[in-house]
């Protein structure tokens, strides 16, 4: 697959494969409170941050994982990163944040919903897993428009984690 030429296009937003175009407007909303919910502090600086975007570029290039850009469908603002994790497993990981000062407008599911069904029109596999925060009630609601099913809790460093399985569209 020619990742350069992936475009998921919604009614209201456009994913594209992350690029070293992208790392200015992504690093600046990382923020501690962004990232509560996730399994993963924001970066120390942006040298760190560097290494990290280089990180998803090759594997994207490699066809493991797909990091998406998410813009706005008619300004191009940046709205948030998408992921597709574990491509070649049969349960691939999809995953997602949206900047702070855009979220509870329902970009999250169009990104989660538009990643979903890409991945099923590209990618052979059982079902896609899908693990969040329980206490953050937006992502949950996310896997459950999806008909994910919550599968199993789990503690990870930071707080106590639901992992919704939801399948292929």
């Amino acid at each position: 697959m020619d990742h350069e030429k992936i475009v998921i296009q919604s009614s209201r937003i456009t994913l594209k494969p992350f690029t070293a175009q992208d790392a200015d407007e992504s690093y600046v909303c990382i923020t501690p409170t962004l990232t509560r919910f996730m399994s993963w502090e924001p970066p120390e600086n942006r040298q760190v941050y560097d290494g990290i975007w280089q990180g998803w570029i090759q594997h994207i290039a490699e066809g493991s994982e797909y990091v998406f850009v998410i813009r706005h469908a008619e300004s191009e603002e940046f709205l948030g990163l998408g992921g597709l994790h574990d491509v070649q497993s049969k349960t691939p990981e999809l995953g997602i944040w949206i900047r702070e000062d855009r979220h509870s407008a329902g970009y999250g599911k169009d990104a989660v919903t538009a990643i979903a069904n890409w991945a099923s029109s590209n990618f052979d596999f059982e079902h896609f897993i899908y693990p969040v925060a329980i206490e953050n009630h937006a992502s949950c609601r996310i896997a459950e428009s999806l008909n994910g099913i919550a599968m199993y809790c789990t503690q990870k460093q930071k707080y106590k984690a639901v992992t919704y399985f939801i399948a292929k569209k």
